[in-house]
This record gives C-alpha cells, sequence and structure tokens, in this order.
C-alpha cells in the first residue's frame, strides 16, 4: 500500500475548527493526551492492532511513511509501553507524520523532543514484549470509532479526528 507523501502545516490543524467546518469527521472520544515534539498532526491512516506486543509497530515505523499516521490499537492497555523513544525516533526519520497509541508510550520527556506527533491513552515504565504478534493494514476500534487505512487522522491537543477523505484546511 503507497500514500501520498503529504506535509499538512501543523498551525492549521485545529480540531474544534475542523469539527465546526466539516460535521461529518468523527472525533475520538478517548481523552489521549499530546506525547510528541510535533503539537498537531495530520495523514492518512495506517493501522497496526496489538496487544502488550510491539513487534508489529517497529515493522510499521521501520518503513517509509510518506506523512501518514500510524493508529496503534494496543486494546486501551496500561500495563505496558509500546511505543518508547528508539521506535519514534525511526517513526520521525522514516517520514511518518505521528502515531495514536491507544495504549501506553514510556521515555516521555525524549518523546517530547522528538518531531513526530505522539499521541496515547498514558505512559508506563515497562516495555512490551515481543512476540511477533499483530495484524496490519486492518479496520480497528478506537474507543468505538471505526478506523481504517487510507483515512485521514487530524490531531492536536483538542483531540483527535477521523475523515474519510482529507479534508481542505
Amino acid at each position: 500500500m503507497t500514500t501520498p507523501n503529504v506535509t499538512v502545516p501543523e498551525q492549521s490543524i485545529v480540531t474544534p475548527d475542523i469539527c465546526d467546518a466539516h460535521p461529518e469527521v468523527q472525533a475520538i472520544p478517548a481523552q489521549f493526551t499530546n506525547f510528541g515534539g510535533v503539537s498537531a498532526f495530520a495523514g492518512p491512516i495506517r493501522t497496526v492492532a496489538c496487544f502488550e506486543d510491539n513487534s508489529m509497530v517497529k515493522q510499521a515505523v521501520a518503513e517509509p511513511g510518506n506523512g501518514s499516521v500510524l493508529v496503534v490499537d494496543g486494546g486501551g492497555s496500561m500495563r505496558c509501553a509500546m511505543l518508547g523513544d528508539m521506535l519514534a525516533e525511526k517513526a520521525a526519520a522514516n517520514g511518518w507524520a505521528g502515531i495514536v497509541m491507544y495504549g501506553c508510550v514510556r521515555d516521555v520527556d525524549i518523546l517530547a523532543r522528538t518531531s513526530l506527533g505522539v499521541q496515547a491513552l498514558g505512559h508506563h515504565p515497562r516495555k512490551s514484549e515481543k512476540r511477533g504478534e499483530g495484524t496490519r493494514d486492518i479496520a480497528v476500534d478506537i474507543a468505538g470509532v471505526n478506523v481504517r487505512p487510507e483515512q485521514w487522522l487530524y490531531a492536536d491537543n483538542n483531540g483527535i479526528l477521523v475523515s474519510e477523505q482529507e479534508l481542505s484546511l
């Protein structure tokens, strides 16, 4: 699957304004926190579904992101981190716009200095397992919102939105 090399200026992503202009977008109702060095980001969605095993996250961020956002369905687990400094730095170097983690991250001080948008439910110092489990590029459910590859995601400190297509901002 290829995605376009897209750059959306951070200052143009204001999710309340996007909701007002595009009432058809879905807002993910879970309370995510911004941990990345980029506070607002957008891009076409790629997905990973995994539970307490970040093997597929590692695989995904090692590939060219081309401005995409990786949405990770970690099952909402708060028992370990599914993303840390090394994977975030690899994602930034490979052109990912951001990562939305339905679970936890770690190395938060370094994540805050990484040129990557990172939103997660929380943080935890323990790393995840590495069993090679998980699935990529499938529809996932994030807090009751169906998220699929090729939809678009818009995120800032106000929230996370999912759109069926790229929006004019």
